[in-house]
């Protein structure tokens, strides 16, 4: 059964100057006469009306665009409507679009998923593609783009052809089993191919927690005592009043989060409640989830009131001591606590500071300036799996060369799961689940 064409609006909703709004399937060229009155010359935009099928009235002067197979996005014919932004216009054209009995509206990712199945991209290019999409920071980007370009592409294809090369000398021997003169140099040559793919595929894992902490960002909770200026804190570095403020204790009651990017890295801070014995069953929940944020997070930014300071301690590898409300000391805090960093949320003193060392953090915790390779928890999981099956190739007895021929096979379906020509259909339907109506 032939590909329904598909079409949706894949620009952002709402006013603009130029909307977009994409075709893409084998009926994309009766649809552009019958809206154009022609089909344009391929890549060329061309400037005409575009007139209702049913009364001939125009909806809109717009740039039309054709690209025709398979140099498109999706491998068909795409066209593209680039008309003016109105939500009365785009509206409009939808509707024209439905009344076609040879259209439907796209499901979300439908244009992407119709690129990989039509071999215009590979499983590791449609995630780096979504990632792109939604990327907020200028390292997300940059790692994103990498990916989608095809940075994990190109190596897979390298690993498999070397895979496959292994492959070929062990099936070989196995032909030539009677002849024992000849097959020990294939398979001292099959070893050597083996360990040199597995020293590359460790080179390429040894970088994905420094991946998905650019991809999800970094937590970073903000705890201490009662009115020792973690709301305060939150607000300053916000930029806006997010919490409230007030001078009785226990007034925040629950974790708030606020998204910052520092260094090109996404942080999500998040204040907490103040940590102290209660008989209040609100603030003893608050408190139970400030615990529980405190482990969770990446850094911990203990607040001390440098005037009365606690002796909360925290079980984490990062934690920054920061004295607070240092306007109120008499005498320099700096000389009696050279290890803390001192501040006053009240007058701003030392804020530029803190936010220099929780730069120099994030600096630090992305430190490699080269894209990684693997960036997603599906594509390490791929290769582990390869990566598992080869090592046992290598540590297994060779006496059984059938068993080795299959270690190589199961090595090579987990590449091909990797980049989608071995691939379950519910990790399909839930990657491209994951894109807009439109892409």
């Amino acid at each position: 059964m032939a590909a329904q064409t598909i079409f949706a609006l894949s620009s952002g909703s709402g006013r603009s100057g130029v909307a977009v709004i994409r075709l893409s399937g084998p009926d994309t060229r009766s649809v552009l006469q019958n809206l154009t009155g022609s089909v344009p010359e391929p890549r060329k935009a061309n400037l005409c009306a575009i007139r209702s099928a049913q009364d001939n009235t125009e909806i809109d002067r717009a740039l039309v665009l054709f690209f025709p197979a398979p140099h498109s996005f999706t491998g068909e014919d795409v066209a593209e409507f680039q008309v003016h932004g109105s939500p009365a216009v785009v509206r409009r054209l939808l509707e024209e679009l439905s009344t076609d009995e040879s259209c439907e509206l796209a499901a979300p990712g439908a244009f992407t998923e119709r690129a990989f199945l039509n071999g215009k991209l590979d499983l590791t290019e449609v995630e780096g593609l979504a990632d792109l999409i939604a990327a907020d920071t200028e390292l997300q980007r940059t790692q994103a783009l990498a990916q989608s370009s095809g940075i994990l592409r190109k190596k897979s294809t390298a690993w498999r052809r070397a895979l496959i090369h292994a492959l070929a000398l062990i099936e070989a021997v196995l032909d030539f089993s009677d002849e024992g003169d000849v097959t020990e140099g294939p398979i001292a040559e099959a070893h050597t191919a083996v360990r040199e793919l597995v020293a590359s595929i460790h080179a390429a894992l040894s970088d994905t927690a420094r991946a998905e902490t650019i991809r999800n960002g970094m937590k970073v909770a903000i705890v201490g005592a009662p009115n020792a200026g973690k709301s305060s804190l939150l607000n300053i570095l916000a930029a806006r009043d997010v919490a409230i403020v007030t001078p009785e204790a226990g007034t925040t009651r629950d974790t708030i989060e606020v998204q910052l990017e520092l260094a090109g890295l996404p942080v999500t801070l998040i204040d907490t409640a103040g940590l102290r014995e209660t008989d209040n069953a609100i603030e003893r929940e608050g408190i139970a989830r400030a615990r529980i944020a405190a482990k969770d997070a990446d850094l911990v930014i203990h607040i001390v009131d440098a005037a009365a300071p606690d002796a909360i301690h925290f079980e984490s590898d990062d934690v920054l001591i920061v004295l607070n409300k240092v306007d109120l000391l008499a005498s320099d805090p700096v000389a009696h606590n050279p290890a803390s960093i001192c501040i006053s949320a009240k007058t701003g003193a030392g804020i530029d500071h803190l936010i220099q060392k929780l730069t120099d953090w994030c600096k630090a915790s992305v430190s490699n300036v080269e894209p990684a390779i693997v960036t997603r928890a599906r594509q390490r999981q791929c290769l582990v799996r390869c990566l598992s099956a080869l090592e046992y190739f290598q540590d297994a007895d060779l006496s059984d060369l059938e068993l080795r021929a299959e270690d190589l096979r199961t090595a090579a379906v987990a590449l091909g799961q990797l980049t989608g020509e071995i691939g379950a259909e519910d990790v399909l339907d839930d990657i491209f689940a994951g894109f807009c109506i439109g892409k």
